[in-house]
C-alpha cells in the first residue's frame, strides 16, 4: 500500500515538475499579472535538446528602443558547476546595445548555444557589424562564445578590466583587438551614448566589471543581481516567486563576499539606473530599489561580524576559484565575515594588510610558480601566532605541496583548522559538501566562545527559564542527493497547516543540513521513539568530521527520491519538500508540504523533549 502511494506521488511529481519547467506559453495553469499585459513582445526560438534530454531555446526581446536582450533560456539544467543545485534551470543574459554609430554586444552565451545564439543575433544583426562585446565576467556561462564571435568579425575590440583580457588571451589564444578599461572609463557609441564602466572585483571573481548605459539609464550587471531561475518572462514580475531563487544566489556566490559588494553599491550608488540587466534570471524592472537594498542589507550584517577569515585562491588555476567559493560559503553560514583574496591579481601591500587583521587563513594551494606562487612569502611574513589557518589544494595539476606549506604555518606557531585536505580526483559534489562543511567547522571553530558568551547573555534567567517550559518532541531530519546525505537532531518541529498538510522546522544557519533544505528540496522527518531514543539521538549528537559518513551503523532505507535515508527505528517517517524559508536572527525557519509517511510502530508514541532554559536546545 505505501509502495503504491509512493509510486502515485511520483507520477504526479513527476507530471508537475513537467509543467513547472516548461515554457509559460506552452505549460497548463501558470498565472499571470496584470503587469504582464504590459510586458514586451518576446520571440521565442525552436527548442533543442542537449545532453540528456534537457531543453534548451533562445528568447529575443527589446528591452529600451536601441537595446535587445537574448536570453539563452536552459530550462532543464539542474547542476551549476556542481555546487549550485538548480530548481528551476537558468538562463544566460545577452545585450545588443545600438549607438548612432557603434554597436556594442554586452557578455554572449554559454558555448552550447552556439547555434541558437548565433541564429538569434544573426537575426537582429550581421555579427560583423558589431563594434564592441563587453565582457564584464569571463565565466564560460558568459564568455564561451567570445572566442567565436573574434572568429567571426576579426575586426571586433573586445572590452573588459584587465584580469579580464588576461583569461581571455588564453582563451582566445591568438591575438584579438581588446581595450582594457579601469572603473569611469567610457565607450562611446556615438551621439552622446556612452557606456560607463565600474569595477566590481570578486563579484564573485576578480575580472568583474558593471557596465552604465548613460543613455539608457541600463545597468549591465552579469552575475550581480542575478538568480537562478529560468522562466519565458523577461523582468521580475513574480516577486514573492524569484526571492527564494535570489536569496540562495547570494548566499553561495555574493555572501562570501560581502564586503566587495558594499564597495560596488558605493560605486553605483549616484548612477540613475532604472533596469538592471543581469546575466541570470529575469531583468530587474519592477523592484530594482528593493532588490538592490536587499542586498545592502544582507552584506552589511555580515559586515558586522567581529571575526573575519581571508581566504587566499589562484584565479583561472585548477579548481582553487570553486572550491575557495565552497569553503567560503561554509564560512559565511557561522556568520564570520569572508575576505575573498585572489593571489594572482592582489596587490603586495593589500595583501600584508589583510593578513594582520583577519582571525583566521584559508590557502588554496598556488601554483609551483607564478605570481600567486610569489605572493606566498607575503603571506608567511604576515601571518600571526595563535591565528586559526586551513591548507587545501587546488587540484591544478602543479600544486605547491600542501605538507610543506601546513608546516611552514604551523612552524610560525598559527593554529591548524583541520589537517590539510587534499583532491585526489575531479571535485563532484561530496568532495564540494566537504569543503562547505570544513569551512563551517572553521567558522564555528573561531566563533564557539562568543556563541556562548552571546547565546547566555541575550535574555534574562528568568525568561530563559519561561521559554524553556516549552514543549517539543525529538526528530532526526535528513536529507540527500547526488549520493551525498546530511541529517540532523531537530525538536524545534512544529504542523504548520492543513490543506495542504504542511510543518515548520527552525534550522540553524551553521548547520550542514541547511544546504540541503532550499526551496524546492525534499527531506524526511523521522519521529524518535519515546523511551528507546538515546542510541540514535547520542548518534546523531556527536560531532562528525567534515565528509563523514553520519549514517554508518545506523539502520534505513531510501526515501522516494532514492537518496534520502528513512531510518527503520523511526516510530513514523514524513517525506516534506520545501516550499518557503524565513529568515530569523540565527536560524531558518523551514515551511515544507508532506507528501507521503507512514507510521512504522502504532502502539509507540514519539519522544517528548522538556528543556529547563531556552538558551540551548
Amino acid at each position: 500500500r505505501l509502495q503504491t502511494v509512493r509510486s502515485t506521488w511520483r507520477e504526479i511529481r513527476k507530471n508537475t515538475m513537467r509543467a513547472t519547467c516548461a515554457p509559460s506559453h506552452v505549460a497548463r495553469g501558470r498565472s499571470t499579472r496584470a503587469k504582464a499585459a504590459s510586458a514586451p513582445s518576446t520571440n521565442l526560438s525552436r527548442v533543442e535538446e542537449w545532453t540528456g534530454g534537457k531543453r534548451l531555446q533562445t528568447q529575443v526581446a527589446e528591452v529600451v528602443p536601441g537595446v535587445t536582450t537574448i536570453r539563452s533560456l536552459d530550462w532543464d539544467r539542474d547542476r551549476f558547476d556542481i555546487e549550485f543545485g538548480l530548481q528551476n534551470g537558468t538562463t544566460y543574459n545577452s545585450y545588443v546595445v545600438r549607438g548612432p554609430e557603434k554597436v556594442a554586444l554586452v557578455d554572449v552565451s554559454h558555448e552550447k548555444f552556439r547555434e541558437l545564439y548565433f541564429e538569434a543575433l544573426e537575426g537582429l544583426l550581421d555579427p560583423k557589424d558589431i563594434d564592441y562585446v563587453v565582457v564584464n565576467h569571463t565565466e564560460p556561462d558568459h564568455s564561451g562564445l567570445v572566442k567565436d564571435l573574434v572568429e567571426m568579425n576579426p575586426d571586433i575590440t573586445v572590452v573588459g578590466s584587465k584580469v579580464a583580457i588576461m583569461f581571455l588571451k588564453e582563451l582566445i589564444n591568438k591575438p584579438f583587438n581588446n581595450t582594457v578599461v579601469k572603473g569611469g572609463d567610457e565607450l562611446d557609441l556615438g551621439g552622446e551614448h556612452k557606456l560607463e564602466f565600474v569595477m566590481a572585483p570578486n563579484l564573485h571573481w576578480p575580472d568583474t566589471i558593471l557596465t552604465f548605459d548613460h543613455k539608457n539609464n541600463l545597468l549591465y550587471t552579469c552575475d550581480v543581481f542575478g538568480m537562478h531561475y529560468c522562466s519565458d518572462k523577461v523582468y521580475d514580475e513574480e516577486l514573492s516567486e524569484l526571492l527564494p531563487h535570489y536569496r540562495f544566489y547570494y548566499d553561495c556566490l555574493m555572501g562570501p563576499n560581502a564586503k566587495s559588494v558594499l564597495t560596488a553599491l558605493k560605486r553605483i550608488r549616484d548612477l540613475p539606473y532604472t533596469t538592471i540587466c543581469n546575466g541570470h534570471g529575469p531583468l530587474l524592472r519592477y523592484n530594482v530599489a528593493d532588490m538592490v537594498d536587499r542586498y545592502q542589507k544582507w552584506s552589511e550584517s555580515i559586515g558586522k561580524a567581529g571575526a573575519s577569515i581571508a581566504v587566499l585562491y589562484a584565479s583561472d588555476y585548477g579548481y582553487s576559484d570553486r572550491l575557495s567559493q565552497i569553503l567560503a560559503k561554509g564560512i559565511a553560514k557561522t556568520g564570520v565575515a569572508v575576505e575573498m583574496v585572489d593571489l594572482n591579481t592582489v596587490d603586495a601591500q593589500e595583501l600584508a594588510e589583510i593578513i594582520p587583521r583577519s582571525t583566521g587563513v584559508a590557502i588554496l594551494a598556488p601554483p609551483q610558480s607564478g605570481p600567486a606562487h610569489d605572493m606566498f612569502g607575503v603571506v608567511l611574513s604576515s601571518v600571526k601566532s595563535k591565528q586559526t589557518f586551513l591548507i587545501a589544494e587546488s587540484y591544478g595539476g602543479d600544486d605547491e605541496p600542501v605538507d610543506s606549506l601546513f608546516r611552514s604555518m604551523v612552524d610560525l606557531g598559527l593554529k591548524p583548522a583541520t589537517e590539510a585536505l587534499r583532491v585526489k580526483d575531479t571535485p563532484d559534489e561530496g568532495l564540494y559538501q566537504l569543503f562547505e562543511e570544513v569551512g563551517t567547522d572553521m567558522g564555528q571553530t573561531i566563533t564557539k566562545k562568543d556563541s556562548v558568551q552571546k547565546m547566555k547573555s541575550s535574555m534574562s534567567p528568568e525568561v530563559a527559564k519561561a521559554l524553556g517550559r516549552i514543549s517539543s518532541g525529538l526528530y532526526v531530519v535528513t536529507a540527500g542527493h547526488e549520493n551525498v546525505r546530511s541529517a540532523m537532531i531537530a525538536s524545534w518541529v512544529s504542523q504548520a497547516s492543513f490543506e495542504p498538510l504542511g510543518i515548520s522546522i527552525a534550522v540553524a544557519k551553521d548547520r550542514a543540513i541547511e544546504s540541503f533544505m532550499q526551496v524546492g528540496d525534499s527531506f524526511v522527518l523521522n519521529c524518535l521513539e519515546e523511551g528507546k531514543f538515546a542510541p540514535i539521538m547520542k548518534h546523531f549528537l556527536k560531532r562528525f568530521p567534515a565528509g563523514a559518513d553520519r549514517f554508518e551503523g545506523v539502520n534505513w532505507v531510501p526515501a522516494s527520491n532514492g537518496q534520502t535515508p528513512i531510518l527503520t527505528d523511526a516510530v513514523a517517517f514524513m517525506e516534506c519538500k520545501v516550499v518557503s524559508r524565513m529568515e530569523v536572527p540565527d536560524h531558518w525557519i523551514v515551511y515544507a508540504e508532506v507528501f507521503d509517511g507512514s507510521v512504522s510502530k502504532p502502539e509507540s508514541r514519539t519522544a517528548a523533549h522538556h528543556r529547563k532554559v531556552a538558551s540551548y536546545y
